[in-house]
């Protein structure tokens, strides 16, 4: 089922990204604490992402927005004997309200990247 005119999103790509759960997800004192990880993307893309969903880059590898601020690492991880891939960590905290659909479009923009 591919998107319609009315902007549903298609159903298998949904069920896709809901199969891989998170790193890490704990809520304390109001405060959602979120950690993903993206291979095939650059820290570069990733924070340019961020700012398209709304924030501004803060420090080197940290972008906030309105309820929310993410943090990025990167690494080299292997896939197969001799091919090595980029992987990039981020960790959302805010208001689980803002953060949740936050990471929703931000997995949906990672999921079609090229890589």
């Amino acid at each position: 089922m591919s998107q319609t005119a009315t902007g549903r999103e298609n159903r298998p790509k949904a069920a896709t990204l809901e199969a891989i759960p998170p790193i890490e997800r704990t809520l304390e004192n109001g405060t959602l604490r979120l950690t993903r990880r993206f291979r095939g993307l650059t820290i570069e893309q990733a924070m340019r992402y961020l700012e398209h969903l709304g924030g501004a880059r803060q420090r080197t590898r940290t972008v906030s927005g309105d309820g929310w601020e993410a943090h990025l690492s990167q690494r080299k991880v292997p896939v197969g004997p001799s091919y090595r891939l980029t992987e990039v960590t981020v960790t959302w905290v805010g208001d689980p309200d803002v953060v949740d659909p936050l990471v929703a479009q931000f997995r949906r923009k990672a999921f079609r990247a090229p890589g």
